[in-house]
């Protein structure tokens, strides 16, 4: 590899304390997280002490209320430090955008009582979340879930099967979307549930084709007994919850999207000065320099989109059509940068001895996670033309 050192990104950020944010989490990610990365990743290990020391450092409740332990950082802010940590290693990027979605839901939605209870612990505590929507036979039709939980005194008893879970098996805590009422998005009610609750279980972690340290899998709820104070809403306001916990977890991925797709890029930047042939190196040649012109050009575009949404949701502006498009867009750019990356690099790059071929399959993944884009395509076309008639 070449010895250029690679340039940090330069950020429009509105103020010094954020400035300051960036920098201590640009050292982290380049002392304790890249140079692991590779070997981790291979090794399929989860860097469960790098999310102790992010959350020692209060980097696990950026958006959040600083009375429950939050870092009271705007989104514009925090998606920022999600793609540094994505672009060192996206099993920590992806890892702290899914907790956070996983806090969401109480820091938005639960009483002031469960909250002085709960967040504390959830966002600087050390402990970790996952999120579970998604089930074996409803995963972009999320509507028709299945678990269901049902009231038994002052309790709730939840039964069913989440799938695609990150964090499934090693998480602290599950925000859990089960049915209380009849079919349909009207019966759904979100409760939040104890890692070590009896009757949870998690299956064998996916084996996925990037990724693979960050365990993705199903979990089993059999009679898991969820006290009332647990359940996070009114019932059946579950759905409309997760919508808007979706919506702000998309600028997530987009932003994760960001952070692999500039990696790859810097890569395959650093590789085109060093790698010589005719005599010159190949960042000479016409055509690669084009390639890379455009790689850096779709980056750039995609950041401006993602922060764009931020700043809306930081003004309390509707921003779930930017959202989509956000991520969209951004997901479909770290695909194609990564493709690119790999073009760049030749031969090398089809090999383990770079980490361009990890960036384009773990790219791939964040097309599909959170919604697929062809749903985030449904969702913007809904905002244009409304919905479809049927």
């Amino acid at each position: 590899m070449s010895d250029r050192e690679t340039q940090p990104v330069e950020r429009q950020l509105p103020t010094d304390e954020a400035r300051d944010l960036l920098a201590l989490v640009r050292d982290i990610a380049q002392r304790e997280i890249a140079p692991k990365a590779a070997e981790e990743e291979d090794a399929g290990r989860f860097p469960r002490e790098v999310f102790t020391l992010l959350s020692e450092a209060g980097l696990l409740g950026l958006p959040y209320d600083p009375e429950h332990g939050g870092g009271e950082q705007p989104y514009e802010v925090y998606l920022q430090v999600l793609e540094e940590l994505a672009a060192a290693r996206l099993t920590v990027g992806l890892g702290v955008s899914v907790h956070t979605l996983a806090s969401y839901v109480l820091a938005t939605h639960g009483t002031k009582q469960q909250q002085v209870e709960h967040l504390p612990a959830m966002l600087g505590g050390g402990l970790l979340g996952a999120y579970c929507l998604s089930e074996p036979s409803s995963g972009s039709d999320a509507a028709s879930l299945r678990t269901r939980a049902v009231r038994d005194g002052d309790d709730w008893v939840l039964n069913g099967t989440k799938a695609w879970i990150t964090h499934g098996g090693i998480a602290d805590f599950y925000t859990v979307m089960a049915r209380t009422g009849a079919d349909g998005p009207r019966g759904i009610t979100a409760f939040l549930v104890p890692g070590d609750a009896e009757g949870l279980s998690a299956a064998l972690p996916e084996k996925k084709m990037g990724l693979k340290g960050s365990p993705t899998a199903q979990i089993h709820l059999d009679g898991v007994r969820v006290p009332d104070e647990r359940r996070i809403g009114e019932e059946g306001q579950g759905f409309g919850i997760a919508l808007s916990a979706l919506d702000s977890g998309r600028l997530g991925i987009a932003a994760c999207a960001i952070g692999v797709a500039q990696a790859a890029l810097d890569q395959a930047v650093a590789y085109a000065t060093e790698r010589r042939q005719f005599g010159h190196p190949i960042a000479d040649f016409q055509g690669l320099r084009f390639l890379l012109a455009d790689m850096a050009t779709q980056i750039e575009a995609g950041r401006a989109l993602y922060l764009a949404a931020a700043r809306l949701k930081d003004a309390g502006r509707p921003f779930a059509k930017q959202a989509a498009m956000a991520k969209l867009h951004c997901t479909d750019t770290a695909m194609r940068v990564t493709v690119d990356a790999v073009q760049v690099l030749g031969g090398y790059g089809y090999t383990a001895d770079f980490p361009a071929e990890r960036y384009m399959r773990e790219a791939k993944v964040l097309q599909i996670v959170e919604g697929t884009n062809q749903i985030q395509r449904m969702v913007i076309a809904r905002h244009l033309a409304g919905p479809e008639s049927r």
